[in-house]
């Protein structure tokens, strides 16, 4: 059911939104792994004798993992969609994992423009750029089909989902990476 929604919704089949569960059960299991995947990895950096760093990164992590559903759902309810909000944020989270076999795919599109003849640097760029770009668009229709918010309305709650996950994912780090200088 989860694949199945992901994958109809991967190929801009609205349809997909309606195999996940509209339920905090439904949200509870699509944040289990995103937020299980970052406190391995912060046990692992403070194991490694990092302990600061993997504190802050586990928190940076989390708050973007919580961030999605809580802005999500304020917008949802300042357009009187909150009853959708719950099914639109566990596709939005179980999407997540399409990222795996994207990089994939941007890292075979980019050995392909090499051998083309374009530069390394441009190549990672290119194949980067079109995986960033799908990844944004396909946030921006799973908000829009769950949701049923128009184009608009769903560009401008993934320009915010995107511009809240960067700074809180990245400026805990920044932060820190500032304090050791």
């Amino acid at each position: 059911m989860i694949l199945r929604g992901v994958l109809l919704l991967a190929r801009g089949r609205a349809a997909g939104i309606a195999e996940f569960a509209n339920s905090a059960d439904g949200l509870t299991a699509s944040l289990a792994p995103l937020i299980a995947f970052p406190l391995v990895g912060a046990g692992q950096t403070a194991l490694n004798g990092q302990p600061e760093a993997a504190i802050i990164g586990f928190l940076a992590r989390l708050s973007a993992v919580l961030a999605l559903p809580v802005i999500t759902y304020h917008f949802a309810k300042a357009c009187g969609r909150d009853r959708l909000w719950l099914r639109t944020v566990t596709a939005l989270d179980w999407a997540f994992w399409l990222v795996v076999p994207l990089l994939l795919a941007a890292a075979l599109v980019g050995v392909t423009l090499v051998k083309a003849g374009l530069s390394i640097p441009d190549a990672e760029v290119a194949a980067l750029g079109a995986m960033l770009a799908y990844v944004f668009w396909l946030h921006w229709f799973i908000l829009k089909a769950g949701l049923q918010l128009n184009a608009w309305q769903a560009l401008l709650l993934a320009v915010l989902n995107s511009a809240a996950i960067g700074v809180l994912t990245d400026g805990p780090v920044l932060i820190g990476w500032v304090m050791q200088l």
